[in-house]
């Protein structure tokens, strides 16, 4: 039995590090990320994970591990900013209002899957030009949802959350706990 991780961020291979797991590979699936017309941010959150799960094949004993994280201001998904422009419209969007971030879960081993949600609260403090120019020149907005990321500098943006920290980075570790034991991946190896 392999663990295959659906993804090719660094910030979910560090959380399921925390967890004192390495999946055996790292295949992050090839899929089109452009919301439907209309498609609010949760089920759109949740389709992407499934299809992101359903495009890895793998042998049927091997688990497969993907997720999908989505940053909400209302209806609005706010997905990884295209460039730095609009990097710097996510964040005066978001700058001193609360929005949700969801993270979605997609499991599967063999013909079972497994699906789980997670939704939290974030507040970002209202943020100052220099600010929001600072960080745009870090670049750490690149290749996050919302154009920022909660586990680095955007930190001292975040003076309130309510909910999963490390889902709103990306992997909620409680829930990928539940469903790799719910799957038959042992958290603990014998001896830990």
């Amino acid at each position: 039995m392999a663990l295959i991780l659906g993804s090719g961020s660094a910030r979910r291979l560090d959380l399921l590090a925390q967890l004192g797991i390495t999946p055996d590979a790292i295949r992050p699936p090839e899929i089109d990320e452009a919301p439907h017309p209309r498609e609010l941010p949760r089920p759109y959150c949740e389709r992407m994970a499934a299809e992101k799960l359903a495009a890895i094949t793998a042998a049927p004993d091997d688990i497969i591990l993907c997720a999908d994280t989505t940053v909400a201001m209302g209806r609005r998904i706010l997905g990884k900013p295209a460039d730095q422009d609009e990097a710097a419209r996510f964040l005066r969007m978001l700058s001193g209002r609360r929005h949700s971030v969801i993270t979605a879960l997609a499991l599967r081993r063999g013909p079972r899957n497994w699906q789980r949600t997670v939704m939290s609260t974030v507040r970002m403090k209202r943020l100052s030009e220099p600010e929001i120019g600072a960080y745009l020149a870090s670049g750490e907005w690149a290749g996050k949802a919302g154009g920022y990321a909660i586990q680095g500098r955007a930190a001292a943006f975040i003076p309130w959350m309510s909910g999963s920290c490390s889902a709103v980075i990306g992997l909620p570790l409680a829930e990928t706990a539940a469903l790799l034991q719910a799957a038959g991946h042992p958290l603990l190896a014998p001896g830990s």
